[in-house]
């Protein structure tokens, strides 16, 4: 069993998602949930797609690391400039 890389952002109306090793491949959805069930039948119609058609499944070559950092805001400087 493969696994893939899924990355999911907001957007205006909701979610959308695509993976970075299956090019061409993507969902939305109005909730997290959904986008989640969506890109998960994505793929899977993908994949089959690629098998019946006798190539290759896409190799999972992304790697990923989330990093969170705190950082201030700048203070906005009004009147003339040093």
């Amino acid at each position: 069993m493969k696994k893939y890389l899924i990355v999911i952002e907001k957007t205006k109306s909701g979610f959308s998602a695509y993976s970075p090793d299956i090019l061409g491949c993507a969902a939305t959805g109005k909730t997290k949930k959904e986008v989640e069930k969506n890109m998960y039948e994505a793929i899977q119609f993908h994949l089959e797609g690629l098998t019946s058609e006798g190539l290759h499944l896409p190799e999972n070559k992304t790697e990923s690391e989330m990093l969170v950092f705190a950082v201030a805001e700048p203070k906005a400087h009004y009147g003339k400039r040093k």
